[in-house]
């Protein structure tokens, strides 16, 4: 399936439907489409991205229509972030603030045995989130200096 299909696709689905939540779905999936083609890949891997669109069966018809999408949605993504490094907006930075808020806790409990529990909880939290947020702003700016984020 070519993405100009799927694009279609998507715009036909659109058309169709009322469920607010169900059109967000489909215009992520039309913007990483319209961001795809936008971008140079070579035969071999524009021939990777339309099997992969194929293999998703995004013209079937379907009962629960939402559901399917959105994991479609997440399969294509991952898809597209292990086979071209290709990650959606914001994404080093979500990943970096939670990972900064599990080890800001670790390290708050710890550091709360010697100044109150409460206290070393929340400043670590705290510290862990903005690291997290700094580093993962840093990483977000990389990924879009090598043109690397689809979304």
């Amino acid at each position: 399936m070519t993405l100009a299909k799927a694009n279609n696709i998507f715009n036909s689905l659109i058309s169709v439907t009322n469920e607010k939540s169900e059109i967000k779905i489909y215009k992520d999936f039309i913007l990483i489409l319209n961001n795809l083609e936008k971008k140079d890949f070579s035969e071999v891997e524009l021939e990777t991205i339309e099997t992969k669109l194929s293999s998703l069966n995004l013209d079937s018809k379907l009962q629960d229509k939402k559901r399917y999408f959105k994991k479609a949605l997440n399969e294509f993504k991952s898809f597209l972030s292990k086979t071209f490094s290709l990650v959606s907006k914001n994404y080093y930075t979500n990943l970096y603030i939670s990972l900064g808020a599990g080890f800001g806790t670790i390290s708050g409990i710890i550091i709360g045995e010697r100044f109150g529990k409460s206290l070393g909880i929340a400043l670590g939290i705290s510290v862990g989130m903005l690291l997290g947020t700094l580093i993962g702003r840093s990483r977000d700016a990389k990924a879009l200096d090598e043109e690397r984020v689809i979304q």
